[in-house]
């Protein structure tokens, strides 16, 4: 699989059921992670459609037609705007970088360069790493690189909304590879994304995001996922 030599640190997912069978699907094929405890979040769920939810996407773009609105800044009945949604992610995010900052500051005195070298190793094995900003910058320092290695399971819509925030209001950087319009597309299923989220000097302020990778799907070249 994919993913099973990568060495994640935490795992959240979605409490829904198509998010729960991915993750469980992941760890358990995972050779470094089959113990990690899965931390099921609402705040990962999908976009609510209201009256729209479960319908096909052309009732979706119909009801957005007739009330003179086009997807997706239409929202129907019952269902969240985007804002509602983004705010949802920029929730859970904040909190995350919150958790991160605070264990790395717990331990802290322990933190010699091999956990962080270890997380960055089994990443550079299938994702393009190159030379990320953060680790050149601490490598000049001596600081360890990669504090936390997070996996986190979610839904196409909502992780648009939150790649948003991180383009327009964290200032992510992007691969010359990959341009704005691409980035803001609706992830396929089972898209891969990864990103490398860096505090200067661990002070809690807007971090710097640096996109290395968008939707890849090579895990699906083998046959061996299903989601």
């Amino acid at each position: 699989m994919f993913l099973n030599n990568v060495k994640f640190t935490h795992v959240f997912s979605s409490d829904l059921m198509r998010t729960k069978q991915t993750v469980h699907g992941i760890l358990e094929k995972s050779k470094v992670c089959k113990d990690l405890t899965v931390k099921y979040d609402s705040r990962l769920r999908e976009r609510k459609y209201g009256v729209a939810e479960g319908r096909a996407l052309s009732e979706l773009r119909a009801m957005a037609k007739a009330a003179g609105e086009e997807c997706p800044m239409f929202t129907p009945p019952g269902g969240e705007t985007l804002d509602q949604v983004k705010m949802r992610g920029k929730d859970f995010f904040d909190i995350l970088c919150q958790l991160i900052l605070q264990e790395a500051g717990q331990n802290e005195q322990f933190s010699q360069g091999a956990p962080s070298n270890c997380l960055e190793t089994s990443l550079a094995e299938i994702f393009p790493l190159g030379k990320p900003c953060a680790s050149e910058s601490n490598a000049d320092s001596g600081a360890p690189g990669l504090a936390a290695s997070v996996l986190v399971v979610s839904h196409g819509a909502y992780m648009k909304s939150l790649f948003n925030y991180f383009l327009t209001d964290l200032k992510c950087s992007l691969p010359s590879t990959l341009n704005k319009c691409e980035f803001m597309s609706v992830s396929p299923n089972t898209g891969i994304s990864l990103f490398i989220v860096n505090f200067e000097n661990g002070r809690e302020v807007k971090p710097t995001i640096q996109c290395v990778c968008m939707y890849l799907q090579d895990h699906l070249n083998g046959g061996t996922e299903t989601r």
